[in-house]
């Protein structure tokens, strides 16, 4: 049975991504930010349109959730597209001053330009670009060094831009997770549910639930998903190897054990290990090269 199709455009992304497309040429920087789980679903398919020639950093955030091995061989695909991200873990503010010095060597040659042109120099614009829930309002508090902007592990916290002023002479807007209000590429939708960027209410769990032990099942032997089928096993106390062949068997056989039979529930619950890293680093997205 195929997956339903999941959608999810809320009307306050809409209305501030109108609002985005009306104050984007002010801004001098792009901080686009992704999830390190899943770091080519997050990337958003209008990004160059809205970047247009402005300065970009890249930061991949929540690289506690893959392994240093997973990082690594990313590095080296990125590279390869000559692309530099930066991996961060904003929650514990691990590799924020890699990113501060990023944007004050852009605000140099930013400034650098602008007088060159006869232009006086001004407080940098820079903007944080990325989909909901990835960690932009974590990483705004760890540059500014305080807690400016509501920051929670769910999709929708921030629902209207907002400037915020830093000491380092940048003025950052914090901008609701933006995402395409048609999710044309299914596989990347579903990436999306996995890792929770996007609302519950946009798809069916089970079903969900499914195509996770489908693609465990599919990266179980790449190095780079970081894949423990004994962890998992271990945890529920049923072989994940036989949920390969029949995930909904899977599925039922682990409720009875620990949701007296309900599937729902035992969907819920291994989604949110997943979340949790209760069953290991585990990537979804491994570097394909051509």
């Amino acid at each position: 049975m195929d997956i339903p199709k999941i959608q999810w455009y809320p009307g306050h992304i809409a209305k501030a991504e109108k609002k985005l497309s009306e104050v984007i040429n002010k801004v001098d920087l792009v901080i686009e930010v992704r999830d390190a789980r899943i770091p080519l679903s997050t990337g958003h398919p209008h990004l160059n349109k809205w970047i247009n020639n402005k300065k970009h950093i890249l930061v991949i955030n929540r690289s506690d959730m893959v392994s240093p091995h997973t990082i690594n061989s990313w590095n080296k695909w990125f590279n390869a597209k000559d692309q530099y991200p930066l991996w961060c873990d904003a929650k514990r503010g691990i590799g924020i001053k890699e990113i501060c010095k990023s944007a004050k060597d852009s605000r140099s040659s930013i400034d650098d330009r602008r007088l060159s042109r006869g232009m006086r120099i001004r407080p940098i614009r820079a903007l944080t670009l990325g989909f909901p829930n990835v960690g932009k309002s974590a990483l705004i508090n760890r540059i500014a060094k305080k807690r400016v902007v509501d920051s929670a592990r769910k999709a929708g916290v921030t629902r209207n831009l907002r400037w915020i002023k830093l000491e380092s002479g940048i003025d950052l807007l914090d901008a609701p997770g933006v995402i395409p209000p048609n999710l044309e590429d299914q596989k990347s939708a579903l990436n999306l549910a996995l890792c929770d960027d996007i609302g519950e209410a946009a798809y069916e769990i089970e079903s969900v639930a499914i195509e996770f032990i489908k693609i465990i099942s599919t990266l179980n032997k790449d190095k780079n998903a970081n894949i423990s089928a004994k962890q998992i096993s271990n945890r529920y106390g049923v072989d994940i190897t036989k949920g390969f062949k029949s995930p909904s068997a899977w599925i039922n056989e682990a409720a009875s054990k620990h949701t007296s039979g309900d599937t729902r529930r035992m969907s819920h619950k291994l989604l949110e290990d997943y979340r949790n890293q209760m069953l290991g680093k585990i990537a979804l997205e491994v570097p394909l090269w051509n």
